[in-house]
């Protein structure tokens, strides 16, 4: 569960950098929320889920 939070603040972070520096206008975010919203309630789900965890697993592996 925390790992989940974790990736929703960092995602919201670059959504709001994205409105302000970038010009991506608040409507195509709120678009871009909703997407989300409906992707998890899709069959689609579990296979994002196990990809996002393969991913962040690959990355805590990497020693700097």
């Amino acid at each position: 569960m925390a790992l989940s939070i974790s990736l929703v603040l960092v995602l919201a972070i670059i959504v709001v950098l994205l409105v302000k520096k970038s010009g991506l206008k608040a409507a195509h975010a709120v678009v871009c929320v909703l997407l989300g919203f409906y992707l998890a309630g899709s069959s689609v789900a579990p296979t994002v889920q196990e990809t996002v965890a393969g991913v962040t697993r690959m990355i805590s592996s990497i020693n700097f």
